[in-house]
């Protein structure tokens, strides 16, 4: 008879359990047959030893059909888009339209803030009235008139993941490659995907510190769902510096919104939503190859045809009708805002990815324990990036917050994660591997 200890103790011995077992277990995250703390045992046996690659292919696909798996009938390709996480990270916000407006259809499920990363359903739910749980009906309609839509798991669809997602916040698992794509292609999965690029991200504001690292996860992330039956590729990015230059919700909507209506353009933030584009709509045939694919993605955001797109989504689920149009109106604000000084002069050479993401938490815009509630508003925006030079006093970063004691706490954060130096360093490469 399956036992939860007996599965638990296998993975921790160095064992591999088979895939009924395996397939038992995540049967059980759903159920409630297994418990909050075998399942925190579980996450820390695997982070530690590790499973096989059959083994991590069980339990992706007992994770998925631990629910309901969607089919579609729509006369384009379902696609969609991952990222491993990282900090300033919105490209969804701005893909998802643009993808839309290319002739797919992206029922993009995601997820909330992790660790020190930041989560794309926190930031649109810093859009007032936005609704990220959708019901099932519901989204197929969004998804028939407006062909995009970017909502969180329905409790029905992967709820082995919905479980163990919560447990590895807290118990300091996030990291383990098997988890990792466990959890994305479950969920992935089980929305009926065609095609489906991922952005492995690399550096210090990433889960996978090293290249090494990344391409790890890239090619289980592949290998994985392409086993599955789904035409998948993978980018790994760089995130040894925020991708944006803001970190928190409501300032990368910000961010967002000035891209998809043309008032500032960040180029990274573009570069790396163009590319990602790109190979979706190659993988998925409405494009020749990744570079016309890019074309397509970039037509569709300079057009103002991502910015409409998006806007008939925000309405959709529930946000103001006139979001595109008022959108410095419609977010909210900190009431504090404090300039973080630099300390020396030169150029910076190095970001503390994840400590700036931690400042981010610390002020309220994620989460220390399962359930605390996020504050939209606090963040740093205006962060300067790799190469930028400054001087004593002049700020890298702006710290939003909502007390002034939050703030200094911060201001000390974002110093401490800069590394200035006398001579200009090298810039990152920010594309540096394609995996499929």
């Amino acid at each position: 008879m399956t036992d939860a200890r007996a599965i638990i103790a296998r993975v921790r011995d160095g064992g591999q359990p088979s895939a009924d077992d395996l397939r038992w277990f995540a049967m059980g995250l759903a159920s409630g047959a297994v418990t909050d703390a075998q399942a925190g045992a579980f996450a820390m046996a695997v982070l530690l030893k590790g499973l096989s690659e059959e083994g991590r292919v069980a339990l992706t696909r007992g994770m998925r059909d631990s629910g309901k798996v969607l089919e579609w009938d729509l006369p384009g390709p379902v696609v969609d888009k991952h990222s491993t996480g990282g900090i300033g990270d919105c490209t969804s916000l701005l893909l998802a339209p643009a993808l839309a407006v290319c002739g797919a259809y992206v029922p993009m499920i995601s997820g909330r803030g992790l660790g020190h990363t930041g989560g794309t359903l926190d930031k649109l739910e810093s859009i007032p009235g936005f609704r990220t749980g959708l019901t099932e009906s519901a989204l197929r309609k969004q998804m028939a008139e407006v062909h995009c839509a970017i909502v969180a798991a329905s409790a029905d669809l992967a709820p082995a993941d919905r479980r163990l997602y919560a447990i590895r916040d807290v118990s300091g698992t996030v990291e383990s490659i098997d988890l990792i794509t466990a959890s994305i292609l479950s969920k992935k999965l089980a929305a009926g995907l065609e095609a489906l690029v991922l952005d492995v991200k690399c550096g210090s504001g990433a889960f996978m510190k090293t290249a090494e690292q990344a391409e790890a996860l890239a090619r289980s992330l592949v290998t994985t769902a392409q086993g599955a039956g789904c035409m998948t590729s993978a980018l790994i990015t760089d995130m040894s510096q925020p991708l944006a230059t803001a970190a928190g919700n409501a300032l990368e909507v910000i961010e967002v919104m000035e891209t998809l209506t043309g008032t500032s353009v960040n180029v990274a933030l573009w570069d790396v939503t163009v590319a990602l584009g790109g190979e979706v709509l190659a993988l998925a045939g409405l494009a020749s190859d990744a570079a016309d694919g890019e074309g397509r993605i970039a037509q569709a955001l300079e057009s103002g045809a991502a910015a409409e797109c998006f806007g008939r989504m925000v309405v959709a689920q529930g946000g103001p009708a006139d979001f595109v149009d008022r959108w410095p109106d419609r977010l909210p604000s900190a009431p504090v805002m404090m300039e973080v000084p630099a300390l020396a002069d030169g150029f910076v050479a190095r970001i503390d990815g994840e400590a700036l993401g931690q400042a981010v938490v610390h002020l309220g815009g994620g989460r220390l324990r399962e359930g605390d509630r996020v504050n939209p508003s606090v963040g740093l925006s205006d962060l300067a990036g790799i190469g930028e030079e400054t001087a004593e006093g002049v700020p890298l970063a702006m710290v939003h917050a909502v007390t002034e004691d939050a703030a200094r706490a911060a201001v000390a954060a974002v110093q401490a994660a800069y590394q200035i130096v006398p001579e200009a360093p090298e810039e990152p490469a920010l594309i540096q591997k394609r995996i499929g």
